[in-house]
């Protein structure tokens, strides 16, 4: 999943992926030494798998949050609008943040514990996570009794149906493939081919493939088992859409709801409000809560601006809460050392890992020396001071994440650890043994003030290796959107990722396989390298996760080192507050930031 704009877990991980980008090597915010073994510790925990709970673990209501009353309006400070409210579009942190209010899906990720670091797998419209009796190639949902729409209709098999044969529609393009290539039975994007034109030209997939025997019934059929299927029915982009409501294109905008508040308004850029489903039953929904009358957001806060007023605690904003923007880096350090801040703050390890891509698709970054040139010369302490330091960041190496099996902290080719500031000489050489000295780069980067900072002086790091850089803004809430472009006409822009579940099997294939490349896809380097295409075959189909995780490893190690497509720049961390009259305030280990679902205003 992307952050700022994508990806974290199945249905959340994803959620935090999308804006920043920092490392742990300059002091831009406090010493990180004093938290090392806590990040060691939080993102050991969350390797973990997760339990797959039965019908039991699946029954509503969900466990009432200590001393949480109804009632009130919540002020929601927002950096980026929202792009996608489809949900077979959605997968960036911002919207997947938004969707754990609006959407409902198969399954979902319950918290079993009041901290935000135990969860486990739940039927959400099933009845449970789900039964296979064949080792995961056929599994079998029932959908619960009293699930409806927020117009009303009950929710039955045919909209399942339905929400799975809209993702092969060429319009749904920015959303996760797993499902459709395991029902495919291929890689890449081929899957479209089992269903060109989605069920839009009356034709649907045959019960081979999806079975829906009654209206309660679903049965996904595979050639392959696929044990993870349960995790990818968590994420945002598999929840229900209704076939009666589908407006295809047009969804995009006036989604039919299932989850316990709806979209009353919604002026794009500037503002959102949500308030209470009335056709949502607490009984049914085990993960969610409806404490919150109404949600507001306000659109363009950037870091500072919501730190600021959070900060000050006055009129509306002592209900004021941000789902994705973190504290800003001029008064991170703060924060974290006020005892009078530590009731209304919360931080944790997210799933994220930056990268500057360096786009494979235009000719003079086809030679492997210049993007060697680009992956010594690129300064990372820049990511660091914009975001607010070891606080906010540490450097990455590679490009799996600590909180993903398999991660390896002695992996750093390009010497970012030791050298976060790049080494311009090395660059400079390499860049004039291709005979490309003064050769012009075209760096997109999002327009906020993070962005601003931090790509003018990596900028300056890459000129300083004989690079010619000319830096182009992009909207933040477009951003991922414009990058996924396969036309774009940027050399090197950033991103960040984080796994969908805790495994490099949803980092390397949405990322690195050459098969997926399309418009809207997530292989912004677009690379397509026959070594890493067969490789991910090869280790995809490893049943051991232990196995498979040091192979993902291996593979990760030859992308970064050996292709050089792209430059691993941060491992994430998150830090949030709110105010003072904000109850419920919980950082959850797989939304990657604040728990919309729990919150209360006191």
């Amino acid at each position: 999943m992307s952050r700022g704009g994508r990806h974290v877990y199945a249905a959340l991980s994803v959620l935090a992926a999308g804006a920043l980008v920092l490392t742990g090597c300059s002091k831009g915010g406090s010493d990180a030494s004093d938290n090392s073994s806590k990040d060691k510790a939080n993102a050991a925990r969350q390797q973990k798998s997760i339990k797959f709970g039965d019908t039991a673990d699946s029954t509503g209501p969900a466990a009432p949050v200590a001393g949480a009353k109804s009632g009130g309006t919540m002020e929601v400070l927002q950096r980026d609008s929202f792009a996608h409210l489809d949900p077979g579009q959605i997968y960036v942190s911002d919207e997947m943040a938004l969707s754990q209010l609006i959407h409902r899906g198969l399954t979902g990720y319950k918290a079993t514990s009041t901290d935000g670091k135990s969860h486990e797998i739940v039927g959400d419209l099933a009845t449970d996570s789900g039964t296979t009796t064949d080792g995961g190639k056929t599994w079998k949902y029932t959908l619960k009794d009293g699930i409806k729409f927020q117009d009303g209709t009950p929710i039955t098999s045919a909209d399942i149906r339905q929400t799975v044969e809209r993702l092969f529609a060429p319009f749904i393009n920015q959303g996760p493939s797993y499902l459709q290539q395991w029902l495919a039975n291929t890689s890449g994007a081929d899957y479209r081919k089992l269903l060109p034109d989605g069920p839009y030209k009356g034709k649907h997939l045959p019960s081979s493939v999806l079975e829906t025997p009654d209206a309660k019934t679903i049965i996904f059929h595979f050639k392959t088992p696929h044990s993870d299927l349960p995790y990818a029915l968590a994420m945002a982009g598999y929840s229900v859409v209704s076939a009666k409501g589908d407006t295809q294109a047009k969804y995009d905008k006036t989604p039919v709801v299932t989850g316990p508040y709806k979209i009353q308004s919604f002026k794009s850029g500037k503002s959102m409000v949500l308030v209470k489903n009335t056709n949502w039953d607490p009984k049914t929904d085990p993960i969610r809560h409806q404490y919150v009358d109404q949600f507001n957001f306000t659109f363009n806060q950037q870091f500072e601006t919501s730190t600021k007023a959070l900060l000050a605690d006055s009129g509306a904003d002592q209900t004021g809460v941000s789902f994705s923007n973190q504290v800003d880096a001029g008064n991170l350090s703060s924060v974290l050392k006020d005892p009078k801040m530590k009731s209304r703050t919360i931080s944790g390890y997210q799933p994220y890992v930056g990268q500057m891509n360096i786009n494979m698709s235009h000719p003079a970054l086809k030679d492997k020396t210049v993007r060697e040139a680009i992956a010594y010369a690129l300064p990372i302490t820049p990511f660091v001071r914009a975001f607010g330091g070891t606080d906010a960041m540490e450097v990455a190496g590679g490009l799996i994440s600590p909180t993903v099996s398999g991660y390896n902290a002695a992996f750093d080719p390009f010497g970012k650890k030791k050298t976060p500031a790049g080494d311009p000489a090395k660059a400079k050489a390499l860049l004039k043994k291709a005979g490309k000295l003064g050769m012009k780069l075209t760096f997109g980067y999002a327009n906020t003030p993070e962005g601003q900072q931090y790509s003018t002086a990596m900028a300056a790091g890459l000129k300083k290796a004989g690079f010619n850089v000319q830096r182009q803004e992009i909207p933040a809430e477009t951003y991922y959107d414009q990058v996924s472009k396969l036309d774009n006409n940027y050399d090197i822009f950033h991103t960040a990722w984080g796994a969908d579940w805790p495994s490099a099997s949803t980092v390397i294939p949405p990322l690195y396989d050459g098969r997926v490349i399309a418009d809207g896809a997530q292989n912004y380097s677009q690379i397509n390298d026959p070594k890493v295409n067969s490789e991910i075959d090869r280790i995809n189909k490893i049943t051991d996760p232990v196995k498979a995780a040091a192979e993902w490893e291996k593979l990760d190690e030859y992308i970064v080192k050996d292709v050089v497509n792209v430059v691993p720049t941060a491992y994430y961390k998150q830090t949030q507050i709110a105010g003072s009259k904000v109850g419920g305030l919980v950082y959850d280990d797989v939304i990657g930031g604040v728990d919309p679902r729990r919150l209360f205003v006191k």
